[in-house]
């Protein structure tokens, strides 16, 4: 028998939720517990490989970026820090050339002479981000004003999802910048994976950043760095002790024991982190998150993307002791982090980036805090830069929207653009593709790629062609195109492993296949399945559902 009680208490301790600090009303539970959920949060369809039926299986196809990101002939590494929750950009990078106006509208929790720092006559920053003056002084910082994109949704969640996924508020589908390209007329890399995590995301787990269409995260995800130290050091990433005696445990132990014993990247990520250590002491979680990756860096894991975040930053309330906090944990990661990596010398490799879902209000509000505003900056740091320097046009805090939010001049997708192709040196037509359109590059952020590529057209002229479709009766059909003919022998197998149905196994002459799979699923319960293509010695694979 099960227990219900201990049932329900897991079900609540392994639901993804968000409670965000101004009230009740933001709290959302974003996934129930499923077993489909579960795979999707932990990132095993991209960022594992399962052994199914004795045979090496990923649930989905390697995208066109990945692979990019993993050959492009260069050390460099992008590391995105998300202030979550909305940053208050004027109390960030203040506006010194309109301080009345700034003053006037914040009696309150506008910062004082005192209290800033000034990097020259028209700007200054907290004196809480101290620590980050060296980097301005140094050359290896730039500041983006006034970044956003049209028509700014003023919703966490939805402004989150846009800034993951680099579409507008009318074509958003769920899928983000980096897993854009997950798209079936790509053939995967069953045989030959990345031999690298691509990404790797700590903290912030429901951004869809790092997701394909079927929004499966793509990204090596978890929660905090303590995780992914665990994993690095043991390889193991979820108990299976404790769990009720019923069907649902059994679901919950068996995904975790997947997770467990087939987890891709352990041997590689476990031999990274322990051939490095870290050379200063970090202090708060950021600091946490960034040690960990420091470590990644030292140690050579040769992943190019990642993501880390930093909450508390909807600061609708008690503003003015708040955020001087958040910006002094900010500033002192960063340069914790750099002091790390230039220790072990790849400071020189490495560029971060800050931004956020959207910024504050020029006005205070009644709670010693701001409401949700649009346009805010975002800030970059690296030797790679090639000096300091401010980007895109001052905030005028006199010429606003029409509900009195500042205007945007920079469009964010512009960044992520130019980030991909002038520092991680990935072709431009993937970055145009991956981006939706072509964005702007903007050349005064000073970063040459000076890699070679290969072209994507030459990665993928062999490759086939496949996809499962969906009819409006629910039923399944497998499609693939064979360039020139050979032995074919398809398979679709469960989630533990096992074979369901054998499609066809003969010889097929070039062309286009349809293979349906109705009359078979109708003794299978729903759930996830995949299907296996065996074309010569070469195998290709994808998941789909019986819905």
């Amino acid at each position: 028998m099960c227990d219900t009680h201990n049932t329900k208490k897991i079900s609540k301790e392994m639901r993804h939720g968000s409670a965000l600090a101004h009230g009740q009303a933001h709290k959302i539970d974003h996934n129930k517990w499923s077993r489909r959920s579960f795979i999707r949060n932990i990132g095993i369809t991209g960022g594992m490989s399962m052994l199914l039926g004795k045979l090496p299986l990923t649930a989905a196809v390697a995208s066109p970026l990945s692979h990019a990101l993993n050959n492009a002939e260069t050390d460099r590494v992008l590391v995105l820090i998300r202030l979550k929750g909305g940053n208050d950009g004027l109390n960030t990078i203040v506006p010194l050339y309109d301080y009345s106006t700034y003053r006037n509208l914040r009696p309150n929790l506008a910062l004082q002479e005192n209290q800033i720092t000034k990097i020259n006559d028209a700007i200054g920053v907290p004196k809480t981000l101290d620590p980050l003056t060296p980097f301005w002084k140094d050359g290896q910082m730039k500041i983006l004003h006034s970044v956003g994109y049209p028509e700014q949704n003023l919703s966490h969640f939805r402004s989150s999802d846009l800034w993951a996924s680099a579409q507008d508020d009318q074509t958003f589908d769920g899928s983000g910048w980096y897993g854009r390209l997950i798209e079936n007329q790509y053939p995967d890399f069953l045989s030959n994976p990345p031999e690298v995590p691509p990404a790797i995301q700590i903290g912030g787990s429901a951004n869809v950043a790092f997701n394909n269409k079927e929004m499966t995260n793509l990204a090596i995800s978890v929660q905090n760095p303590e995780e992914i130290a665990e994993i690095a050091e043991t390889g193991q990433l979820f108990s299976t002790a404790s769990l009720p005696e019923c069907y649902y445990g059994e679901q919950v132990g068996f995904v975790r024991a997947v997770a467990n014993n087939t987890f891709f990247y352990a041997g590689i990520l476990s031999e990274t982190y322990k051939a490095s250590k870290n050379e200063v002491e970090y202090s708060g979680d950021l600091g946490a998150q960034l040690a960990t990756v420091a470590r990644l860096i030292k140690g050579n894991l040769g992943t190019k993307l990642y993501m880390v975040s930093i909450d508390g930053f909807d600061t609708h309330a008690n503003q003015i002791t708040n955020h001087p906090v958040l910006m002094e944990e900010l500033s002192t990661a960063i340069s914790d982090f750099y002091t790390d990596l230039n220790k072990g010398g790849r400071s020189q490799d490495v560029l971060c980036a800050t931004f956020s879902e959207f910024g504050r209000r020029i006005e205070e509000n009644g709670s010693n805090g701001t409401d949700h505003g649009a346009a805010a900056p975002m800030m970059l740091f690296g030797e790679g830069l090639n000096g300091n320097g401010f980007i895109g046009k001052q905030p005028d805090l006199q010429d606003v929207d029409e509900v009195g939010n500042l205007k945007f001049d920079t469009d964010f997708r512009s960044v992520y653009a130019t980030l991909l192709e002038n520092w991680l040196c990935i072709d431009s037509g993937i970055v145009d593709d991956v981006m939706g359109q072509s964005f702007d590059r903007i050349g005064d952020l000073g970063l040459t790629c000076n890699a070679q590529t290969t072209p994507i057209d030459e990665v993928y002229r062999s490759g086939l062609v496949h996809q499962a479709r969906y009819s409006p009766n629910g039923n399944v059909t497998i499609y693939y195109e064979l360039p020139e003919g050979n032995q074919v022998n398809l398979q679709i197998f469960n989630l533990l492993g096992q074979p369901v149905a054998n499609l066809t196994n003969a010889y097929q002459s070039a062309g286009v296949y349809q293979m349906p799979f109705a009359s078979q699923r109708k003794q299978l319960a729903k759930g996830q399945y995949f299907y296996r293509i065996q074309v010569g010695q070469q195998a290709y694979s994808d998941s789909f559902l019986i819905r």
